[in-house]
């Protein structure tokens, strides 16, 4: 399967490299933005399969551009493909429904085939964040403190909370499918349904949400 990709980012030798990169190992680069407004609007024009994304970049940073597509309505994969390694950037590009966080110093092989998972519908972060992550699903960055009566959690129904903690670890559709002996289309459905009921735009925010909050270890412990 053709991957077709828009890159976005302002160091022209660096996207001029990716670019050849990536259609050496046969993904079609679609196009290219030398800065994030004209990036935004070029993933509109031209929907592209997955959207490459620098985080520090003139006019619209990265994060900027990530907001505004959820925003308006789009669900194509956008992957962070930057130089920061900082815990902050991390979550707030997964909080805000990034499907990827990579670094620009991995191996080309390490990209093509992170840019094929991600399509495959996996939420991948380059592997010298692996601690930092742990440190987010583990709870030890600072979380609001909502009161009960106001999480949105209680409005899914058991089998959408189940299935919210399995996107919490990492599963893929197909997987979840596997392990609860149910199609991938219902899996699907679940996921929307999630989403709507927690109102937000991606699988990746609703993992991140239920991992900031503690849901699934507090709804172990009601067992």
């Amino acid at each position: 399967m053709t991957v077709r990709v828009l890159i976005v980012d302002d160091h022209t030798l660096f996207r001029s490299g990716l670019e050849t990169l990536l259609e050496r190992h046969e993904i079609e680069v679609m196009a290219t933005a030398g800065n994030g407004r004209e990036g935004f609007m070029l993933a509109q024009d031209i929907n592209p399969d997955v959207v490459l994304l620098d985080m520090r970049m003139p006019e619209m940073s990265g994060l900027e551009v990530l907001v505004g597509l959820r925003s308006c309505g789009f669900t194509m994969p956008i992957v962070m493909l930057t130089t920061s390694n900082e815990e902050r950037d991390l979550l707030e590009c997964l909080r805000n429904g990034a499907n990827g966080y990579l670094l620009k110093d991995m191996e080309p092989s390490e990209l093509v085939t992170a840019l094929r998972d991600i399509v495959d519908g996996k939420t991948v972060v380059a592997p010298e964040l692996a601690g930092t992550l742990a440190r987010i699903v583990q709870g030890d960055v600072a979380e609001e403190k909502d009161d009960e009566d106001s999480s949105p959690f209680p409005e899914l129904t058991n089998r959408e909370q189940e299935i919210l903690c399995l996107l919490a670890e990492g599963q893929s559709n197909k997987v979840i499918a596997r392990n609860l002996g149910i199609s991938d289309g219902t899996v699907k459905l679940h996921v929307k349904s999630i989403l709507r009921k927690l109102e937000l735009h991606s699988r990746v925010e609703a993992a991140v949400m239920a991992v900031e909050k503690n849901f699934c270890h507090r709804n172990r412990d009601k067992d």
